[in-house]
């Protein structure tokens, strides 16, 4: 006996219980992004399902081009992108730079009273 949902089967319903919590935090986010809950649990699953799927795949390679891929990738990392990475001024030089010499001295004076020097 074909139900009224036969021809048309990307609308068959799926039914879950969850916590209202949970119900609440999906509606927020649909909210968010301008979907429906539906739209946004599908969604969500649908991506969830095609990453499960991935993390399964298995990529062959001939054992040659195995090799040469292993190979590349033990070598150190070279070229002038990785020089600029490198020579980079990093986050917290800036901000001790900023900050000056003073607290620079105040902060040896912390250091040796906690060492009590």
């Amino acid at each position: 006996m074909a139900g009224k949902n036969a021809t048309n089967t990307h609308n068959r319903p799926v039914e879950l219980k969850v916590r209202e919590d949970v119900r609440v935090l999906i509606d927020r986010a649909a909210k968010a992004l301008g979907k429906t809950r539906s739209d946004f649990m599908i969604d969500a699953a649908r991506r969830a399902a095609e990453d499960a799927l991935l993390d399964q795949t298995l990529v062959q390679a001939e054992p040659d081009s195995y090799k040469h891929y292993l190979a590349e990738l033990d070598q150190p990392p070279s070229g002038e992108g990785f020089e600029r990475l490198m020579n980079a001024p990093k986050p917290w030089q800036l901000m001790l730079s900023a900050r000056g010499i003073a607290d620079a001295e105040a902060g040896r004076t912390l250091l040796d009273q906690s060492a009590g020097k």
